[in-house]
């Protein structure tokens, strides 16, 4: 195994970016922000079955968090990152400085309108945008031909999918499905901010999710009732807090009135101050 190369410099990474492209081998990036669980371990495992060289970045994007946001207390674990990347066939771990990544004077965005306007976008203005903004910058950094993006952050997804289109970005996204604890809770890097009895009760979110599966198998296709129905669920589970919960379809986010095999019920709770996301599609064949 070659031992993975740590690089800080955007002017170092692309330069490696461009001579592993002459030499005729596919780069694929995994794009985090580090404090790594199985999720992300997924991803890297994925990206080894598309690329040849797999480049994961680790960068805590001050530019997608709000103002009274957890941006200083977000979990940090660099040695054990590289570590655990370096066990799975990681090339280069990329992890520049805020300054390199946003020089002095930074005043550019880019931003995808429509799509970013409901579920997470509306509850947190402007974290989008700097999603957007940073993934278009390591994607010009690292020059990858595809990049692994988790399912979990769905709405993410969906954004970067269109951002790639529309600014005719030769990079192919790909998903991977959400990657979960033996219980259901969907792994995140936020669940370390859990205290015994708030890790417990972060379960209502995944029994949330397959109540509505389990209505939608029995026939109910009204998204409307159903979403009352889970919301009734999760508000008498003890500490939850609803940021929201939508049915919408898994391309447009529009909400939906009828479950069809194209309906996503996606979830944002609060167990204590930690804000959880899960999602899940209705119908499965």
């Amino acid at each position: 195994m070659t031992a993975m190369e740590v690089i800080g410099s955007p002017v170092e990474m692309s330069a490696w970016s461009d001579r592993v492209r002459a030499s005729g081998k596919r780069i694929c990036l995994v794009p985090t922000m580090g404090f790594f669980h199985e999720g992300h371990l997924a991803l890297m495992r994925k990206a080894g079955e598309i690329g040849d060289k797999v480049v994961v970045s680790l960068f805590v994007n001050p530019m997608q968090f709000g103002a009274h946001e957890d941006l200083d207390r977000y979990p940090r674990a660099f040695a054990r990152d590289c570590e655990l990347a370096g066990q799975h066939n990681v090339s280069v771990m990329f992890a520049p400085s805020p300054d390199a990544v946003y020089p002095k004077g930074f005043q550019t965005r880019v931003e995808v309108e429509g799509l970013t306007g409901t579920l997470c976008g509306r509850s947190r203005p402007g974290h989008f945008a700097g999603v957007t903004t940073v993934v278009v910058k390591l994607f010009h950094m690292v020059k990858p031909h595809s990049a692994v993006f988790g399912e979990k952050d769905f709405q993410q997804l969906a954004v970067i999918k269109r951002m790639t289109i529309d600014l005719n970005l030769e990079v192919e996204i790909v998903s991977h499905p959400i990657v979960r604890e033996k219980d259901g809770l969907a792994m995140s890097s936020r669940n370390s901010y859990l205290n015994a009895e708030e890790r417990r009760r972060a379960l209502c979110l995944h029994q949330a999710l397959q109540l509505a599966r389990g209505r939608v198998a029995a026939g109910e296709r009204n998204a409307s009732l159903l979403c009352v129905e889970v919301q009734q669920y999760i508000a008498g589970c003890a500490g939850a807090e609803i940021d929201y919960v939508a049915i919408v379809d898994s391309e447009t986010l529009v909400s939906c009135d009828e479950i069809t095999d194209q309906s996503l019920l996606a979830l944002a709770v609060k167990i204590g101050r930690t804000r959880l996301i899960d999602n899940t599609h209705l119908l499965v064949s």
